[in-house]
This record gives structure tokens, sequence and C-alpha cells, in this order.
């Protein structure tokens, strides 16, 4: 899947079903279905990217100090982009094109 064929799934009922989990969580992130996107990143938690999830989502959430722990278990640094920014890289970590 393209970011463009993402970008245009956003309208949909329901996420592609053939994308990745975290794909998934960012397409509930997008539809204001941040619960949803939550239980996602932590039902994997020790799995990096998931960690890269939650992180992104607590920072969404307003709390700092929460990201910045599990921007530390994924490996990352706090990201100091937009919001639309940081979704956006972790979108195309998987997509093509």
């Amino acid at each position: 899947m393209t970011l463009d064929q993402f970008n245009q799934s956003l309208t949909q009922a329901q996420p592609p079903a053939d994308v990745h989990p975290v794909l998934q969580a960012l397409w509930y992130d997008a539809n204001g279905n941040w619960a949803h996107a939550h239980e996602i990143a932590q039902s994997q938690e020790g799995n990096q990217p998931y960690d890269h999830l939650h992180a992104y989502l607590h920072r969404k959430e307003g709390d700092r100090f929460n990201a910045n722990y599990w921007y530390r278990r994924a490996g990352a640094t706090f990201f100091n982009g937009s919001l639309d920014e940081e979704w956006k890289q972790l979108v195309q970590n998987y997509c093509r094109g």
C-alpha cells in the first residue's frame, strides 16, 4: 500500500485489513479513535514499533513524561516536529512510495 492509498483509506469505515497492525492503529488515530489505537500499541509492548506508536500516542495525549518512557523503550528520542509530521513518518515506515 502506498502513502496515497493509505491516506485515501482514511475516509472508509474500517482500516485496510491487509496492513501492519501499527498502520491500522495509525488509521484509528487519524479517525479520532485514540483508545483503539492505544489498545493496539499495548497489545505488543516490548516490540519496538509498537512502543514507538505508544510513545506517539502519549505525546498526542499531552503526557510527555509517559511518552518519553515509551520513546526510550522504542530506542528513539522524543520527536521534536509536529504531531502530524510524526504521524506521517510512522505511516511511511509501513507504506511504500
